[in-house]
């Protein structure tokens, strides 16, 4: 790792220490929402009946509501406090201990079940907010990209860790004595131990850089109430909204990423059901599809780290989405699990470099003094994304007697508009706009 890549000051066990909050909570998302507890969520918890898919939709709806909700109050403390770490550090004891929870759901255990992914889902929301905006505090502009992408390729790499752990207890705990239950729940504490073990680094090495703000006292010192926090939050969420017209590209980028983030999210928490459902994947089948798919999406965001820094982030993520239209296409047409495996790698490739690029272009476009409350407002976007885009995939497949084709070529058309989207963003504009604020 150069020196020139990283920002004065900054050592790179620091930024290794930060692209291992990403190994750490990858897990999570890969393991919890995409392979193994969705599937498990609509065929056991709910017992496989015609509202369970719609059911799951709802509950991971209803946690990205709340992430909506706590994240400004969250991120107006962190801010003004200088306190990002302190509360990445709560967060990411909530997901552990909520994803451990998971280790005691079986057949019949709706709320439970729902209980504890909305909080875990809650808290990773907020900490993968919170790790964010570290990113512009350690690498400069130009090599946002680069650092943005080291991150989430070292990120699949937990995904890696955590499903390879998980497909073997999967496929070798019958001959063990484990029942299947027992399997899943193997595999939700496997999980939660990685998450603690590799998130550790962070809490060590990373510092701090931001300072807390002179007039933050009156609702964040010790005498503040939580009232005087929320409402300073949400003065600040105004705040951006008025603010929007003179950033008027960061606007740009957010409702291209809600448009892109509503399809990624849908893969994200669905991929398993729709393997399921349609291709008749086992969920052996599944965690190992998803393990080389995650091969695939580390390279991809590795590569295309460099990619944004050459051809620029704009071009680069125009590409992304045009890999992901395609693979909607593919899917739809699937008839074969070779189809179906073609249709998962390039989700695959596209998966980590859209991201990527998405968090990279924040760093550019947002005023520094500023970076976790733009990066708040980002991510406020993406939850709403994340709320709208799996409901109306549940929603279609409730209406249409569970036709899980017609909802992923409907999910098709949020990558199309996320790409009409992008076409207007001017990054040198946006940038020297975020400049002449500071």
């Amino acid at each position: 790792m150069r020196a020139e890549l990283l920002k004065p000051g900054v050592r790179p066990r620091e930024v290794w220490a930060w692209a291992a909050f990403d190994f750490a909570n990858s897990g999570y998302t890969t393991v919890v929402l995409t392979a193994v507890f969705n599937a498990y969520f609509v065929s056991v918890v709910a017992g496989d009946a015609d509202w369970a898919t719609f059911v799951w939709t709802c509950v991971i709806a209803l946690s990205n509501a709340a992430s909506l909700l706590a994240m400004p109050v969250i991120g107006a403390v962190a801010d003004a406090r200088a306190e990002k770490k302190k509360w990445l550090f709560a967060m990411t004891v909530l997901c552990i201990a909520a994803t451990a929870g998971l280790a005691f759901a079986g057949p019949g255990t709706i709320v439970w079940a729902s209980l504890m992914i909305v909080l875990s889902n809650l808290a990773y929301n907020v900490g993968e907010t919170l790790n964010s905006a570290f990113l512009p505090e350690i690498a400069p502009e130009s090599s946002l990209g680069k650092v943005s992408g080291w991150g989430w390729a070292f990120g699949y790499c937990g995904g890696l860790v955590t499903l390879g752990a998980s497909l073997l207890v999967v496929t070798q705990g019958e001959s063990f004595g484990l029942t299947f239950d027992q399997c899943v729940a193997g595999t939700m504490l496997i999980t939660a131990f990685v998450f603690a073990l590799a998130s550790t680094p962070l809490f060590l090495w990373l510092k701090e850089r931001s300072v807390p703000r002179v007039n933050a006292g009156s609702s964040t010192d010790s005498s503040g109430t939580i009232t005087g926090a929320v409402a300073e939050s949400f003065r600040e969420v105004t705040r951006t909204l008025k603010a929007l017209p003179r950033y008027r590209d960061f606007a740009t980028l957010a409702l291209c990423g809600f448009l892109y983030q509503c399809g990624v999210s849908v893969v994200i928490t669905l991929s398993a059901v729709y393997a399921s459902a349609v291709m008749g994947f086992e969920t052996a089948d599944t965690i190992f599809m998803v393990f080389l798919v995650n091969i695939t999406a580390a390279i991809g965001a590795f590569l295309f780290g460099y990619v944004q820094d050459a051809i620029g982030h704009k071009r680069a993520l125009a590409i992304t989405l045009l890999v992901w239209l395609a693979m909607i296409v593919v899917a739809c047409l699937a008839e074969t699990r070779g189809m179906f495996w073609a249709a998962a790698n390039l989700a695959g490739l596209a998966m980590g470099s859209s991201q990527s690029a998405g968090r990279a272009m924040v760093g550019v476009l947002a005023p520094k003094a500023r970076l976790a409350e733009f990066y708040s407002f980002w991510n406020m976007a993406l939850w709403v994304a994340a709320i709208v885009g799996p409901l109306s995939y549940g929603a279609v497949t409730w209406m249409t007697g569970n036709d899980h084709r017609m909802a992923i070529a409907v999910t098709g058309l949020f990558f199309a508009a996320a790409l009409l989207a992008l076409m207007p963003l001017n990054l040198d504009r946006g940038r020297r706009a975020a400049e002449a604020a500071d």
